[in-house]
């Protein structure tokens, strides 16, 4: 399998095997922390889960996280970065051990969020640190692999967490004492990757100490202009507009199908009282999604090989259309999971065919500023799929309307893509160059 074969090659490398192990630990705490948050958010015994507040939760911890997220290099440009990575993940055990205090003491949902959001801040520094860090261990010939096997890993790591995390929720008695626990097993993983970080020399991950850099407030409006200039080009450049396009309505698409299976997990497979058993069937439908994901970065490269990225594209979006319109409709856990599995190949193959139409079609001077129009993009979509979902969805998941709606969206975006696509074919203007490649 090629992408274990290109895994064994790059951790012969020293420096990249100790920020790749960073990256597992960190993720893998990441996937726990996050399904205690589903928890405590959709699956408390205290709680009736209903559409409005799965967008709510999803508007008030992804929102914000989301716009601030592009503004995280200004000071990863200043920071040391190995040291970003260790102070940033023992921040993050300091800061779950108080979030799982709060849970035990049962305090508002605000205050609740409020301290999950900092986490999740927390963690962009962490996400962003790693990706800005790997040109600086791994030879630039071999960055595009490096770029390719770091986040599709990571992505299994946190799947693990959260399967590990559903575990431990599933052999503790119900109700907030679970929910600490996992959210305490996360913080001692946080302090695990924060000690795997600290392996490293202090200047490996750069920036270099010696360079001239704008003020901080010159630098911020510069983020904000960097945005503006970005979908500038990206509009001026029409194969990656439409690329863009295309996988923000597949977001979109897959936020209004999450919304719809955590409802489904909560109160129609299960008993809405059994909140262990709708905690376990959403984690079953999260990791089998995620092991699609894996199919997907195993699976793209030969195929955009034979067909081409743009055809790949259009063939996940309309492959959308049917796996869900035929595995959905019945409402039946068994095909809801299957339809994950698809759904998690479909995504991240149109994923990772939009990261490298980006990668390629982009100039190399706005290259930066394009992924992070595409990074907010991406995470806005969702949150307003969510709220979009909470008008149509009623408690208990089932709507017909609203998944034959979904459908015809992927539909369209395979059909609107492709005739797009073959008036502005997604052709290379120059070779990819160091963008880190989005997970």
């Amino acid at each position: 399998m090629a992408l274990i074969r290109d895994l064994r090659s790059l951790l012969k490398l020293r420096d990249f095997r100790r920020l790749f192990a960073t990256r597992l630990t960190s993720q893998l705490s990441d996937g726990a922390f996050q399904v205690a948050i589903a928890g405590q958010a959709f699956f408390s015994p205290e709680k009736q889960t209903s559409a409005p507040s799965i967008a709510a939760a999803f508007a008030v911890l992804l929102l914000p996280y989301s716009l601030v997220g592009p503004f995280t290099g200004v000071l990863l440009d200043r920071w040391r970065r190995r040291q970003v990575l260790v102070r940033c993940n023992l921040l993050r055990a300091v800061l779950v051990a108080i979030t799982a205090g709060l849970v035990l003491v049962g305090v508002p949902d605000a205050v609740f969020y409020g301290a999950a959001l900092v986490v999740l801040s927390v963690n962009r520094f962490v996400l962003a640190g790693l990706s800005a860090s790997l040109p600086r261990v791994v030879p630039v010939d071999r960055l595009v692999t490096a770029n390719s096997v770091s986040p599709t890993a990571g992505t299994v790591a946190a799947a693990v967490g959260g399967g590990a995390a559903v575990l431990v929720q599933a052999l503790v008695a119900e109700g907030s004492g679970a929910t600490a626990a996992v959210i305490l097993v996360s913080g001692l993983l946080y302090l695990f990757s924060a000690s795997v970080a600290a392996t490293m020399p202090v200047d490996l991950l750069g920036p270099d100490p010696d360079r001239i850099l704008p003020g901080v407030g010159e630098a911020l409006r510069s983020v904000a202009r960097g945005l503006r200039e970005g979908a500038a080009h990206v509009w001026k450049r029409r194969a990656p507009a439409h690329a863009l396009a295309a996988i923000t309505a597949m977001r979109f698409c897959y936020g209004v199908l999450t919304v719809m299976t955590v409802l489904l997990c909560r109160n129609t497979f299960n008993d809405p009282s059994d909140t262990s058993g709708g905690l376990a069937s959403f984690g079953i439908t999260v990791s089998v999604s995620a092991l699609g994901f894996f199919v997907a970065a195993v699976a793209t490269p030969a195929v955009t090989a034979r067909i081409g990225v743009a055809a790949w594209i259009g063939t996940c979006a309309f492959a959308g259309a049917v796996c869900q319109a035929a595995l959905g409709l019945p409402f039946e856990f068994a095909p809801m999971v299957v339809g994950a599995f698809l759904l998690g190949v479909t995504s991240q193959g149109a994923k990772i065919g939009v990261d490298t139409v980006v990668q390629t079609t982009v100039d190399d001077a706005y290259r930066g500023r394009v992924f992070s129009v595409y990074d907010v993009l991406f995470n806005v979509a969702f949150v307003g799929a969510a709220a979009v979902a909470a008008l149509g969805l009623p408690d208990d998941g089932r709507s017909p309307a609203v998944l034959l709606v979904v459908a015809a969206v992927y539909a369209l975006t395979g059909v609107l893509y492709t005739l797009a696509s073959r008036r502005h074919p997604p052709v290379p203007i120059s070779p990819v160059s160091t963008d880190a490649t989005r997970s």
